[in-house]
């Protein structure tokens, strides 16, 4: 079968970034920290804006935030936010940018505290993906759910930012901790294997 005639979930459209993301992470668990920062940040970079915005820009992204180092941005300082707020290759909202830094921050002191941010991030879905996925079309699918608000509001009192209920659902099925992609999609069977 063909690339293009397998069946996926219908918010994917032809855009060959968002066939990548979808047939390659959307929806795979990770529990590698460096990517959970890098969600973090493109999910608050996102807020208001179209996902496939954020992904034309991933690659200046990387790169304008060190790979995603969490330790090096949390170290950002003053001229690396005249610097970020300068380049074109991100969304350049001076609130999203420093989000990003305090987010890297507070990342760090999560990782203190659980040992890794994984490990804190997965005990709100009880350490195992939940897999929901009764859904035939986007439509159906939530935007927020009991454990994208649970850990929203202890985000928050953990001091993050960008982090409403519905940017950590996203978060939650960008990163496996929600398999929600829909029952006649090809890759549903494959991320549950996982």
């Amino acid at each position: 079968m063909s690339a293009k005639s397998l069946r996926r979930c219908d918010w994917v459209g032809e855009h060959p970034l968002y066939l990548a993301y979808h047939d390659e992470e959307w929806g795979v668990p990770s529990r590698d920290d460096r990517h959970l920062f890098e969600h973090l940040v493109l999910e608050g970079a996102q807020a208001g804006l179209s996902w496939l915005t954020i992904l034309k820009r991933r690659e200046g992204y990387r790169r304008a935030f060190a790979g995603f180092d969490v330790e090096k941005v949390a170290r950002f300082n003053s001229r690396s936010v005249a610097r970020l707020l300068a380049d074109e290759g991100i969304i350049r909202n001076r609130a999203k940018v420093h989000s990003a830094i305090n987010n890297a921050k507070r990342f760090l002191e999560v990782q203190r505290e659980f040992g890794s941010f994984a490990a804190y991030a997965w005990s709100f879905v009880g350490g195992k993906p939940i897999r929901r996925g009764s859904y035939a079309t986007w439509k159906e699918l939530p935007t927020e759910s009991e454990e994208s608000r649970a850990w929203s509001e202890d985000l928050k009192k953990r001091g993050f930012t960008f982090v409403g209920p519905t940017s950590m659902y996203a978060y939650m099925q960008a990163v496996g901790m929600v398999n929600d992609h829909s029952k006649s999609c090809f890759r549903r069977r494959e991320v549950q294997a996982l």
